[in-house]
């Protein structure tokens, strides 16, 4: 189980939300077209500091900007070129040739843009390519799926691959063009790379649109496709080392699956799929995460959790599941079964699920974030009083930039008046739970009142 340890509010419904790769650090995309960055405390590991341990500490606001009229409807962290060097150094000769890392976002305004990750100022930016004479494409999700690959999925269900390796970030227009499914593209996962690959990074990927899911390669394009599933795909995550089901899931392939490579699905209707990579045909297994009369509440957001959570139930193969309604439900892959719930809030649903590099859970929906921490047990309430001494009262947030400001220095209007988009609901039905308390808030902000 986990404990809220700090909730932040948002200027405008949260659309689209990413962790850093390898710091402490949340960007958001908002409906009001602002992207904003926060630093999470640092968890400390050997430092005897009590609170770092239990990540409590002060958050700070990075920088935050008016980055696209209209919804910031997706962002996505590229490469950490560092990373990569220690990890991959002796396979790739050509590190020092990798793009510095940046922050990608892109919005209704059609717009995709490259920005610092430090300082959010705009590094590079492109049109979209048009879909008529006189309008061009607007965005639904952003994968960066290896240091040179950038893949964008659009409305018209056209997905662009987008090459990285120029002086400016971003190719002014894309070098593939791929329609996978007849609808637009919810979610993108990148399969590994093969162990004879000399680069180790991916070139091949799951996508899922409408009510299928589809196998694309960087090379060959779209390689497989499944049978229509019936049911509207809305979110996926890669998970490995998982066995095959009592029911047989995917026995047929299990020479090509000596890594236990499966993509978790989730769907409109509540239900979870279990896919056996090389399979795609159809799904293999089905995990009820939410049932009811005419199904269950949405599963619009998923993400693996650490291999040592024990507040999930004691370690092992977990996802957290974010709901139509609210909730965040933990399923047990082993098992097969869900083995616990949280409530981030009572109607909207939780649009964003991640895990930082301190392993805390952050989720976001409506106008909050939350921040979690594992519930450590034997803890007192000592230790909670202590928390709440940290944070003193409440605090206003100071004020920030509202303006963009492009490579040039310029400042990009900015108009209040327009409309905001708001997300879209997966499914119509709406379960109002009872008023929950938001719990011990942990967390302080720096530059607060």
């Amino acid at each position: 189980m986990y404990d809220t340890i700090c909730t932040l509010p948002l200027s405008s419904d949260l659309f689209t939300q990413a962790t850093h790769p390898s710091e402490p650090v949340l960007a958001v995309g908002l409906a009001g077209g602002h992207v904003q960055t926060f630093r999470l405390p640092t968890v400390a590991t050997s430092n005897g500091d009590s609170k770092a341990e239990k990540g409590f500490g002060t958050i700070e606001t990075g920088w935050r900007t008016r980055r696209h009229k209209g919804s910031c409807r997706s962002l996505a962290w590229s490469f950490d070129g560092e990373a990569i060097a220690q990890e991959v150094k002796e396979r790739i000769t050509n590190i020092q040739s990798l793009p510095l890392l940046a922050l990608y976002t892109t919005g209704t305004d059609s717009l995709l843009k490259a920005a610092s990750t430090t300082t959010g100022q705009v590094i590079s930016k492109i049109l979209l390519p048009s879909t008529t004479p006189h309008t061009h494409d607007t965005p639904t999700h952003l994968h960066v799926l290896s240091p040179q690959t950038l893949l964008l999925a659009c409305d018209s269900s056209s997905l662009y691959i987008y090459d990285l390796r120029t002086a400016n970030h971003l190719s002014t227009s894309p070098a593939q063009t791929h329609q996978p499914h007849e609808d637009y593209i919810a979610d993108i996962v990148a399969l590994p790379g093969s162990k004879e690959s000399q680069s180790g990074m991916s070139k091949q990927w799951i996508s899922i649109g409408g009510s299928t899911l589809a196998v694309t390669d960087l090379r060959k394009g779209v390689i497989s496709k499944s049978e229509d599933q019936e049911e509207e795909l809305l979110s996926c995550e890669l998970m490995e080392g998982l066995q095959v089901g009592k029911k047989g899931g995917g026995s047929k392939n299990k020479k090509k699956n000596n890594g236990g490579e499966k993509i978790v699905v989730g769907d409109a209707g509540g239900v979870l799929t279990l896919w056996e990579r090389g399979e795609w045909e159809d799904q293999g297994e089905r995990i009820v995460v939410d049932g009811g009369r005419g199904g269950g509440e949405s599963l619009d957001s998923i993400v693996k959790l650490p291999e040592d959570v024990g507040g999930a139930g004691g370690g092992g193969k977990y996802v957290a599941v974010g709901m139509g309604d609210g909730r965040v439900r933990f399923v047990d892959l082993e098992r097969r079964k869900v083995v616990s719930e949280i409530r981030h809030g009572d109607v909207e649903s939780v649009l964003g699920l991640g895990v930082d590099v301190g392993g805390r859970l952050i989720s976001g929906g409506g106008g909050v974030v939350k921040v979690w921490s594992e519930t450590i047990e034997g803890e007192g309430e000592e230790e909670e009083e202590e928390a709440v001494a940290i944070n003193g009262g409440k605090r206003v947030v100071g004020s920030d930039s509202e303006d963009d400001s492009d490579e040039d220095g310029k400042r990009e209007e900015s108009s209040e008046e327009e409309e905001i988009e708001r997300p879209k609901r997966k499914k119509r039905k709406r379960n109002k739970g009872k008023q929950e308390g938001e719990g011990q808030h942990v967390m302080a902000f720096k530059g607060m009142d």
